[in-house]
C-alpha cells in the first residue's frame, strides 16, 4: 500500500493497524494513536479521553502530559466534557474568551493552553466512546480544514479502539455492576481485572522490557500462549519473528530435528540442509509450549542454547549462533519431574528466570467470568455475522457457578456455541452447553453442601467422560467442545 499523505485521515489506521491484532499494551496503543493524530494536525499536545459509561466520566488514557498521570472530567465539564455530551466538534481560537474551557488542568500542570480543538470518537453505531483533544496549533490557530481532518482522524481512532478488547468495557451501561473502567496495565486481547490476572499482567510488562528467559505456568486453557505473545509484542524484539513450538504435539524422534534442523547427509533422505525453529526465531522469540513434554535427550541441547546461544544441527560440526529470546510454558509440575529425574534441574533453573503464574478461571472471580463471557459473545457474533446478544442474568449466574476445568478456552467455546444456537438476541441459561449439575469450584452454597465438593481431578475426569459421551466418543469433537488440544485430551483419557 502506498504511504498515505500526512493529512490523510487513514494515517491513524495505517499507524496502528498491525498492532490491533496483537497483544500490545492498551496504553501503548492509545499513545501511538494520539501521537499520530497530534503530528498529523500539527498540534503541540494531544489527549485521548475515553468515556466510561459506568461512572459518566472522561478519563485521559493517552496524552503528552508529563505533569499529571491522569485527568478525569465529568461529562459536560470543560471543552472535552462538552464534546462528549453533545457529540459536536469544538474549535477554540482563544481559550480566554471560551466559557466552556476548564482552566483547572493548566493550573495543576503550569502549561498554558491558548488554542484548542476537540472532536468526538465514535463506534460503528455512532455512539460517542471518547474525545480527541489537541492543544496549541504550532502555527497560528486551528483552521476549518483542521476541524475536518480531526473529525476523520477521530473516527478512525474510534474504529481502532472498537477493534480492541477495551471496547466491551467502554460500552457498558451506566451504573454497571462491574467495577470502574480497568485500563491501566491491560493488554489488548487479554480480558479481566482480578488481582491474580493483574499480577500476571504486571509481571508480563516487566518481563517484556527485559531479555530474560520466561516460564509461564498454568492449567490448560488459561491463556499461556496469549501471555507469551504479550511478552514478545511488548518487547524490543517485537519486530522480529514469534515462533511457536508445541512440544507435546511432536513425536519424540522428530523433536531434535524440528527444533535444531539438520545438515545435508545427516541421515537417509536428508538431501539438503533444513532449518529448525531456532533458526527461524533469529532476532525474535521462540515459544516452547508444554516444555515439560520435551524429551530428556533434547533438554541438554536446549540448555546449551540458553547458556551459550549456539547449537549444532543434526549431522553438523560447526556451532550455529542465534540471537533469540526463549519463552516457555507448562501445565506440568516441573519440580516433581526434576525430583523424579524426568526433567534436568540445570535446565529448570535456566528457564525460570522470570516466572509468570496464570490463575485458573475458577480463581479469577465472578467479575472476570462475566466480563470474558460478554467479550466472547461480541467476538463470536462478529465472526458469525450475527447481532451482539445480551447474556441474561440467569445465564451469567450459571456461568459463574461452573468449575471451568477447561478454563478460558472452554468458556470461549461455550459462549460461541450459545451465540450460534440461540434463537433470539438474548442468551439464556438453557443455551449454554454445560452439565446440568454445577461442578466443583463455584457451587451455590444453598444448593450444594460442603461435603459434596469433589477434588479437581475427579471433576475433570467426570467432565471429560460426560463430554466424550456427548461427542459420541469422537476425540476431535470432544477436544473442541472442551477447548483443549486433541493430544492433551488423549493424554488425559490415558491418565483416567
Amino acid at each position: 500500500m502506498p504511504e498515505a499523505p500526512r493529512d490523510d485521515p487513514r494515517t491513524v489506521l495505517l499507524a496502528v493497524g498491525g498492532a490491533l491484532q496483537r497483544e500490545i499494551a492498551i496504553d501503548d496503543l492509545l499513545r501511538l494513536m494520539v501521537d499520530q493524530i497530534r503530528l498529523t494536525v500539527g498540534a503541540d499536545r494531544g489527549t485521548i479521553f475515553l468515556l466510561d459509561r459506568g461512572t459518566s466520566q472522561l478519563i485521559s488514557k493517552a496524552a503528552l502530559l508529563p505533569e499529571l498521570p491522569e485527568i478525569r472530567l465529568a461529562v459536560g465539564q470543560g471543552v472535552a466534557g462538552y464534546v462528549a455530551q453533545s457529540g459536536e466538534v469544538v474549535n477554540v481560537p482563544a481559550v480566554d474568551r471560551e466559557p466552556r474551557f476548564y482552566p483547572g488542568v493548566d493550573a495543576q500542570t503550569g502549561y498554558r493552553t491558548e488554542t484548542l480543538l476537540a472532536a468526538p470518537m465514535r463506534d460503528h453505531a455512532g455512539g460517542v466512546i471518547g474525545v480527541v483533544q489537541l492543544l496549541n496549533k504550532r502555527e497560528g490557530t486551528f483552521s476549518s480544514a483542521d476541524e475536518g481532518l480531526l473529525v476523520g482522524l477521530a473516527m478512525q481512532a474510534g474504529l481502532a479502539i472498537e477493534a480492541t478488547t477495551l471496547y466491551a468495557d467502554l460500552a457498558r451501561a451506566p451504573a454497571s455492576e462491574l467495577a470502574p473502567l480497568p485500563i491501566e496495565g491491560q493488554f489488548n486481547r487479554i480480558v479481566g481485572e482480578s488481582d491474580k490476572l493483574r499480577h500476571a499482567c504486571r509481571l508480563t510488562r516487566k518481563a517484556a522490557a527485559s531479555q530474560a528467559t520466561v516460564l509461564i505456568r498454568g492449567e490448560s486453557g488459561t491463556g499461556k500462549e496469549l501471555f507469551a505473545r504479550a511478552v514478545h509484542v511488548n518487547s524490543p524484539r517485537s519486530e522480529g519473528p514469534f515462533i511457536k513450538v508445541d512440544c507435546a504435539a511432536l513425536p519424540e524422534t522428530l523433536v531434535d530435528n524440528e527444533l535444531f534442523g539438520h545438515e545435508r547427509g545427516a541421515f537417509t533422505g536428508a538431501q539438503a540442509r533444513a532449518l529448525g525453529k531456532f533458526d527461524m526465531a533469529q532476532h525474535g522469540t521462540i515459544f516452547l509450549d508444554e516444555i515439560g513434554e520435551l524429551p530428556t535427550s533434547v533438554q541438554g541441547k536446549l540448555l546449551r542454547v540458553l547458556q551459550d546461544r549456539d547449537f549444532l544441527r543434526i549431522g553438523g560440526t560447526e556451532p550455529v549462533r542465534v540471537d533469540i529470546r526463549v519463552v516457555a510454558a507448562t501445565n506440568r509440575d516441573l519440580e516433581r519431574m526434576v525430583s523424579e529425574g524426568r526433567f534436568r534441574s540445570d535446565l529448570y533453573f535456566r528457564i525460570k528466570v522470570v516466572e509468570i503464574p496464570l490463575p485458573p478461571l475458577r480463581e479469577r472471580g465472578d467479575r472476570d467470568i462475566r466480563r470474558l463471557a460478554q467479550h466472547f459473545a461480541a467476538s463470536a457474533a462478529k465472526r458469525h455475522g450475527r447481532p451482539v446478544p445480551t447474556i441474561a442474568p440467569a445465564a451469567l449466574d450459571r456461568l459463574a457457578a461452573y468449575a471451568w476445568p477447561g478454563n478460558v478456552r472452554e468458556l470461549e467455546n461455550c459462549i460461541e456455541s450459545a451465540v450460534v444456537i440461540t434463537d433470539g438476541n438474548v442468551i439464556g441459561p438453557d443455551d449454554l452447553p454445560l452439565p446440568e449439575r454445577a461442578l466443583f469450584g463455584r457451587p451455590p452454597s444453598s444448593r450444594e453442601p460442603e461435603d459434596e465438593v469433589l477434588e479437581l481431578e475427579a471433576v475433570e475426569r467426570q467432565h471429560i467422560l460426560s463430554v466424550m459421551r456427548r461427542a459420541g466418543d469422537n476425540q476431535t469433537l470432544a477436544a473442541r467442545l472442551l477447548g483443549i488440544g486433541r493430544n492433551t485430551l488423549a493424554r488425559k483419557l490415558k491418565k483416567y
